[in-house]
Parts: structure tokens; sequence; C-alpha cells
């Protein structure tokens, strides 16, 4: 096969999206989001492999902070299944590696399933944590869980940006997979907070005045009936009180009200509080992956 590996554009929105929904079909991950981040992700290069005129493979990088002495740099390679064998993962990685040298980076950390994990470890990964998907079928969801007394539940539309940015660096970087990383306070609006993905009227925080404590973000995809619930997070401050499965059991009754059938989450699996929150709503695994470094 002939292929060219090249800096992805926003003209190649649709192929990326088309290659993610081949590889993690659970996941909200539409084209229109896709081209905003290509527009306005500084944070991040991003790469895509063309069989003229398909795409057959993407990967990113996510660019360490500026400063940063031999940093652990997050990355993504993802191939069509259909087009596996043919050299276009290894040269994806290969691309993806040498601009994480150019950044001086240390290592790398890559999220790869169970049948890559011979591909990754072939070359220099060591595997690590095991991560754990699920799904549940949202017409079983159970109602939404009481507020705590002196606190109160608010949707994403009665929230300004910065409320929520401030609670989820808080949790982002408890994160010990490595993979709640985010960019600086004005690409995250540019991309996040605007994401046309996002639903803000399905997506519930757990405030107290008006400082968030808990949050759930929901992406959703009406075509298909489905949504993928983000990042869930309570700051470090308010854990143990039940504000994740406030949270979490708000967002999925509304999002079946709203006329959604099935939701799809991933989380660590050592997470055994969140876990425990995703079973009570439901939630029954559906596969895993697993984290991966290597030392450059």
């Amino acid at each position: 096969m002939v292929f060219e590996i090249r800096t992805a554009g926003p003209e190649d929105a649709a192929g990326v999206a088309a290659v993610w929904a081949a590889v993690m079909p659970q996941l909200v991950k539409t084209a229109r989001a896709i081209e905003l981040e290509l527009r306005g992700g500084r944070s991040q290069v991003s790469l895509v492999a063309v069989d003229e005129p398909d795409a057959v493979g993407y990967a990113n990088l996510y660019l360490p902070a500026a400063g940063a002495v031999s940093p652990r740099v997050r990355i993504t390679v993802q191939v069509l299944p259909a087009v596996r064998g043919r050299g276009i993962g290894s040269a994806l990685l290969a691309a993806v590696t040498s601009r994480a040298l150019n950044v001086s980076a240390g290592r790398l950390l890559v999220m790869v399933d169970e049948d890559a994990i011979p591909f990754a470890e072939k070359r220099g990964f060591v595997v690590g944590r095991r991560m754990s998907r699920s799904a549940a079928d949202l017409s079983a969801v159970p109602a939404p869980v009481a507020t705590p007394p002196g606190l109160r539940v608010a949707t994403y539309d009665e929230l300004e940006a910065r409320q929520l940015f401030d609670a989820e660096v808080q949790v982002r970087d408890d994160d010990p997979s490595g993979f709640s990383s985010g960019p600086a306070y004005d690409e995250w609006v540019a991309v996040s907070w605007n994401n046309p993905d996002n639903r803000p009227d399905l997506s519930f925080a757990v405030l107290d005045g008006d400082r968030v404590l808990s949050f759930g973000t929901t992406t959703a995809d009406p075509d298909r009936g489905v949504i993928w619930s983000n990042l869930t997070g309570t700051i470090p401050s308010a854990r143990g009180r039940g504000l994740a499965k406030v949270v979490k059991s708000h967002a999925l009754s509304a999002s079946r009200d709203a006329g959604f059938r099935v939701a799809s989450t991933g989380n660590d699996a050592a997470n055994e509080p969140m876990l425990a929150v995703n079973r009570w709503l439901g939630y029954r695994g559906t596969g895993g992956s697993w984290t991966a470094e290597k030392v450059l």
C-alpha cells in the first residue's frame, strides 16, 4: 500500500472522525468537533495517514509545558482495522516519536487495546495500568440522587467556563493514568468548553455557592442515540460525600429523557469508587485497554 503521513488540517476532520469511529465506536467524536480541535488546538500536533483519497490512520502528540525537562508526553496512534499489518501504524509511531524528540520528550505514554499490546511491546513500550470500558442501557437507569443539604445541582448551561475549568484542573492533575491532562484556559475554552459535541443541558455539577465541587461532562451523538460520559470528577477536598453519584445520575436520567439510548464511559480499572458508582447506575463492562510507556 502506498500512503502518506502528513500534518492533519481541518479538511481532514471527516476522515479522522471515520478512523475514530472504526477504532473506538463507543466514543462521541464527530467531524465537527475534530475540525474545531484541528483549527484551535495549539497544545497538540495531529498527523493523518492518507491513502488517497481516504484517511487510513491518525496520530497526535500533546505538547509538554514550555521548559519541561524530559517530560512524559501523551500520544495517540490509530489505524483502520481493515488496513492493519501494512506498516501504517509503524510509520505513524515513527513520525509522532520524531516530533516528541523535537520537544525533548523523555517518555511516551499511549493507550493500547489488548490486541495492540504485542505491537507496542515490540517497539519498546512497557504495559502499565488497565483502563476499563463500560456501557449502560439508559432505559434502566435509576432516579437521580438527592443533593446533600447546603449544596445545589446545576447544568453546565448555568455555569461560567472558569467555574468548571478551576474544578477540572484539580481533577485531571490528580489522575494517576496521565490521560486527563488538558490545555491552558484559553485553548480549553476554545476546544473543550465550546466543543460542539458537548451537551451542556446533559452535563451537571454540584456547587457550594459558586464553587464547583463535582462535575460530569456529557458528549452526545443524536444520530446514533448515544452519549459518552467524558470526564467525571470531584475535587479532592470534597471527596467521600457521594457527589459523583449525584452528578452522574442526573446526567444519565436527563439523557434518557432527551431520547438517548446508550451511555458509554471509560475508567481507570483501579478507581473502585467511580466503578462502584457506574455499577449502581447500570454500567456493564464492554472491554478494556492498557496504558503503555516508552523511555526515549
